[in-house]
Order: C-alpha cells, then structure tokens, then sequence
C-alpha cells in the first residue's frame, strides 16, 4: 500500500508539488531503502524507528500505511510531534482505540483522516448524486454483493474476522456514504468456508438498519473461485419509484416506473447522474488531495476519523453479532 501511495504523489496532476516525502520508516530499514531507491526518493531519510524519524525530520503530515495492529502508537506518535495523520483503514482495532484516536486528534489540533479511498471512484459519486437527486424516489433500500478469491499471502491469512474487518469497510462506508443514512442495528453471520486460505472469518453476510427507514445488507466472500464481482461489489438501489444496478465498474442501469396500472408497472430507463468533478474520482490521490485541502482551509475533510468512526462501528457491530448470533445496535 505504500507504493500504492507514493505512486499517487508522483503522477496525480493534483497533488503535482505539494508533498515532499522527508523520511521512509519501517521495522526493516532495508524495505525502506529498497522503497526509497525505487521512487527515487533521494532525500528522504530511512529508519526503523518512528519517534527517532520524526524528532529529526519534523515533518507537517504523517501518511500511517501499517497493519492494524500497529495503528494505534503509529497515530498517537505523530500527533505527539505535530503531524496532521492520513491512516489506512480500519482507523484502530477497536472502537475504543477509534475514539482515542479522534481525541487525541482534537487535543493536538490536527487534522486526522482515513482512506477510505473506494468513496473516490467515479461510480460511488455518481451513485450517491443520484439518490441525492430524487431519481429514484425515496430511497429504501442497497444491496452489495462482493466475491473474490483473494489469495493475499502474509498477514490477512492470519487475520480474524478478515472479511469484515480488513475488506468489507469500504462496501460499508461506501453504503453509508451513498445514501446519506447512518447506521443504526446489525445482524451478521460469518464462517470461513470448506477450502478456505484464511485462518477466520473469510465470508460473511449481514443486514444493517439505517435511519431512514433505509436497509442495507452485504453478502461477500474472499475465497470466492470464480464469479468474480468488482472490487467495489455489485450493487442493487432501490427506491420508491425505481431501481438502479451497478457491476462495481462502467454498467449502470436505472429504470424508473412509467405508470400506475398493471401487475408489475411499466419502466423507462433512465440517465444515472454525470459524472463527478475527475478530482474526485482518483482513488489514493482524491483522498491526499482532499486530506491537504482540509488542512489548508481549516476544516475537517470528509473521511475524518470523527465520521469514519461510523464506518468502523458497523464492522465491529457486524463481528460481534457473527460471534453473539445476535442483532447488534450500533453506537459510534
């Protein structure tokens, strides 16, 4: 992911001159080198050791690219030293650790945000404007369908609750963004099915309930062969005089009713809303971008942890209800 990252910073238009990469830290300095040496990073300084890093290079932001596990430190240290933090996703390992996060963010007076970079892909905005628009009526309901066989190697292999806690977040956030809803209760089941690479929790099914009276509900599996959805899902909207499918890339299709007689009404199909801004729709470089825009107007950008806490808390309300066999409300 960090060359997912500093491949942005390279070639995106929109952050042409604006980031200069100070210092490259790792728990193996040699995979700082090597990542140095291959982005030509010729000033950056290499280290295994955050705290030491950041004392000598005094740096304005901290891009955090770790494993969850080692989130929570990674955050808080660069708050220490004064750096506004981008951080991977999920945001901390648990809730409580979300919220200590966002308040130490406050404390500091820095900006923190997530990358939920999947919220900039063209489909998403469109998606989004086009509930916004009334096109479908009342929107009810979102269904998302994710199946890959995902053969990752090194740590999701060894992760719990995989599915859920390392993928589905961005089929979740992206729900939760579209719609414009928040969500309220949960009832997950999880399994890690016959043939499974991962150690837990490779698929899962779940039904959120959002305000609105809006339902949402996410069936995906990572040991998926063959079949293969979109990364971003496939997805179903409905509303109260229409319906809108997405494969996850270039199909849409929207037909609204046109008429009030017959045992299923007559449809006419319909133009899903234009394009967004192309700014917007740049994966890893629309979130920098907007992460250095918030800082540079003194607002909080769009997936700051305070909101994207929201997300978080949908994953592990869906984890604990896959455990407990129970709905969950969720509270962020």
């Amino acid at each position: 992911m960090a060359k997912g990252w500093l491949k942005a910073l390279a070639e995106a238009p929109e952050l042409a001159g604006r980031v200069a990469i100070v210092g490259l830290v790792d728990i193996d300095p040699a995979a700082a080198e090597r990542l140095k040496a291959e982005f030509n990073l010729t000033d950056a300084a290499t280290g295994a050791h955050l705290d030491a890093m950041l004392t000598a290079t005094r740096p304005d932001l901290l891009f955090d690219v770790v494993v969850p596990s080692a989130r929570r430190e990674v955050v808080l240290t660069g708050l220490r030293h004064g750096c506004h933090v981008l951080t991977e996703k999920p945001m901390a390992a648990s809730l409580d650790e979300a919220r200590t996060l966002i308040e130490a963010a406050r404390q500091a007076g820095r900006v923190h945000a997530v990358v939920q970079n999947r919220r900039y892909i063209e489909g998403v905005r469109r998606i989004r404007e086009t509930i916004a628009s009334g096109a479908l009526g009342e929107l009810t309901a979102l269904h998302a369908d994710f199946f890959i066989g995902a053969h990752f190697g090194g740590f999701r292999e060894q992760m719990d609750d995989v599915l859920l806690l390392d993928m589905a977040i961005h089929t979740l956030d992206a729900a939760r963004f579209m719609s414009g809803q928040n969500p309220l209760a949960v009832y997950a089941q999880e399994s890690n099915p016959r043939g499974s690479w991962y150690a837990h929790g490779a698929a899962a099914n779940a039904i959120f309930e959002f305000t609105g009276d809006v339902v949402f509900t996410y069936r995906g599996s990572w040991v998926a062969e063959g079949g293969t959805t979109s990364w971003e899902s496939a997805w179903r909207v409905i509303g109260t005089t229409g319906t809108l499918l997405w494969d996850g890339a270039d199909v849409f299709q929207l037909k609204q009713v046109a008429g009030d007689s017959g045992f299923l009404r007559p449809l006419m199909d319909a133009a899903v809303s234009s394009p967004p801004h192309p700014s917007q729709t740049h994966g890893h470089a629309s979130v920098i971008a907007e992460f250095l825009d918030a800082i540079e107007t003194g607002r909080q950008p769009e997936t700051a942890g305070a909101d994207n806490i929201k997300s978080l808390a949908m994953v592990f309300a869906a984890i604990e209800s896959a455990r407990t066999r129970q709905r969950v409300t969720i509270a962020a």
